[in-house]
């Protein structure tokens, strides 16, 4: 998960998502809440003490949903937030693109170890090496290359982008350190990631991640926006941001609509909470990637200057909760909109998190104590909930 600090602002319609066996989880209510009242406590604190609009939440136990929320969906109409809430996922797209890069992997058509340069001759150049970079380093992110959404400027240029020009914005940058000898957070190597696939499949990455994964899924209402498309198609929330500024007295924008080609790959798709639960569900479970593949996936490195407590894999992330219970996911961060996706490492119990604002008050420094304290609620109650 990573809080863009660019100040830009920053498809495909289904059907609307449906739940287990079909059917979507029911809003909470006194009953279908019964035993997940610290859940529901959290959620409510999270409006009433923490100050954003809305937030929503989808727990899963095997099959079975449970959703609740608080809060509001729309500030001007007060109505609230459903399991049909479409949201911006941010870096939980990365876990998507990775999926897709290992499906290729798989069946032969590129190897984690291909360079850069064996796909994309002469992208990486300047200050980068293509030929000390391989798939594998911009899976994990110790590649070394420039995060490119750290040159505020350079983004601010141009008011919609393709994925080269954020890569050579990224190029313009001395690398942060030699490839493979670190770890570092940076945007730029997704974007190379999509840009290999589209290149290894002749094919839009977004037209990729619907016929390997939304498709076979039934993730109906998860998609990655063609082009500069602002809009979130289907039933959604607002998305609120404060661009930055902290208090209770900073002003909120609305950050629905915006351009998502300036995160892309990196971070421009679209789901919900169930889509979420299910796809992760079915990638910790094993049912997306054969064996090898899911190893690969799954061998981490340590971070830093990231989520506490945290290890990343190939667009996945572990998180070592404070009780001791690792969870496995990942999340994602964009103006108006923060996600966390986590589950246990076989994906039977999951608990995905959406807010509709991009701050926290009352004692969160930001929307990821919240998300802390949700999954602390769900994974570390001795008896479970």
């Amino acid at each position: 998960m990573h809080q863009h600090t660019a100040r830009t602002d920053g498809g495909r319609p289904g059907a609307e998502p449906a739940g287990a066996a079909g059917t979507a989880p029911e809003p909470a209510s006194a009953s279908s809440a019964e035993g997940y009242e610290a859940i529901q406590h959290v959620l409510e604190l999270a409006v009433a003490r923490g100050g954003l609009p809305g937030i929503l939440v989808e727990v899963r136990d095997g099959t079975r949903p449970w959703f609740g929320t608080a809060g509001v969906a729309d500030t001007r109409t007060g109505g609230r937030r459903s399991p049909q809430d479409r949201f911006r996922i941010g870096s939980i797209s990365k876990t998507f693109v990775a999926t897709v890069v290992l499906q290729l992997a798989a069946e032969g058509r590129l190897s984690l170890d291909d360079t850069a340069d064996r796909w994309l001759p002469g992208v990486l150049h300047g200050h980068h090496d293509g030929a000390g970079v391989n798939i594998r380093m911009l899976l994990n992110h110790t590649s070394g290359i420039f995060n490119y959404t750290d040159d505020v400027e350079a983004l601010n240029r141009h008011e919609t982008h393709t994925p080269e020009s954020l890569v050579q914005i990224a190029t313009s940058h001395p690398p942060a350190f030699t490839p493979g000898s670190d770890w570092a957070y940076s945007n730029t190597n997704y974007v190379l990631a999509g840009m290999i696939v589209e290149r290894a499949t002749g094919r839009a990455l977004a037209e990729e991640i619907t016929e390997r994964i939304s498709r076979p899924f039934g993730l109906t209402g998860t998609y990655l926006p063609h082009g500069g498309d602002p809009t979130i198609h289907g039933p959604h929330s607002r998305h609120y941001t404060k661009l930055f500024q902290t208090g209770p007295g900073a002003p909120v924008h609305d950050a629905t609509e915006l351009d998502p080609s300036v995160f892309w790959a990196a971070g421009g798709m679209i789901s919900t909470a169930g889509d979420l639960n299910r796809f992760f569900g079915a990638l910790l479970g094993g049912r997306i990637l054969p064996p090898d593949r899911q190893r690969d996936m799954f061998t981490t490195v340590p971070t830093r200057d990231w989520i506490s407590d945290a290890a990343y894999g190939l667009g996945v992330s572990s998180v070592r909760l404070p009780c001791g219970v690792t969870v496995w996911g990942m999340g994602g961060a964009l103006f108006g909109s923060w996600s966390y996706a986590y589950g246990a490492r076989d994906g039977e119990q999951m608990v995905t998190v959406n807010v509709n604002g991009d701050w926290s008050d009352g004692g969160w420094d930001d929307p990821i104590g919240v998300f802390t304290d949700l999954l602390r609620a769900r994974f570390c109650r001795r008896s479970g909930i």
